[in-house]
């Protein structure tokens, strides 16, 4: 998988992922890749042509924007956005809660196509989809 932190997320946390899974998976995040002022609507356009990418977000924004919201349900962009409680949590419980949920993110990846969104839960394992 090539996984994304958008600027919502910690880079520690995309860091220590990318070397946690350095032969798995390719991991980076916003300032990595583009200037940090980067509108979220380029950096999905941008990721989209590149191939699918694998999106990890606190910016529930991007889900109630109308034009980044289908600038991204028209990507090849798979989605997973922080439930509320989860966002406000210490970085910490964050990265606990992504590594308990990491395989159930890579078996979503393999079953869906682009433009799906998921919520990462604060607690339950299940991930719910996103439906606007």
């Amino acid at each position: 998988m090539k996984v994304f932190f958008d600027h919502n997320m910690s880079p520690a946390m995309a860091r220590a992922l990318a070397e946690l899974f350095r032969k798995q998976h390719e991991i980076t995040f916003l300032a990595e890749k583009f200037a940090r002022d980067t509108r979220d609507i380029d950096w999905i356009s941008a990721l989209s042509s590149e191939g699918q990418w694998v999106v990890i977000s606190g910016d529930r924004r991007i889900t109630r924007n109308r034009a980044e919201y289908h600038a991204f349900r028209n990507s090849n962009l798979i989605g997973f956005f922080l439930a509320e409680g989860l966002y406000k949590a210490p970085v910490i419980k964050q990265m606990e809660r992504l590594l308990a949920l990491w395989p159930t993110v890579e078996g979503v990846c393999e079953r869906v196509h682009g433009g799906a969104m998921f919520e990462l839960p604060m607690r339950s394992t299940r991930l719910r989809q996103l439906k606007f």
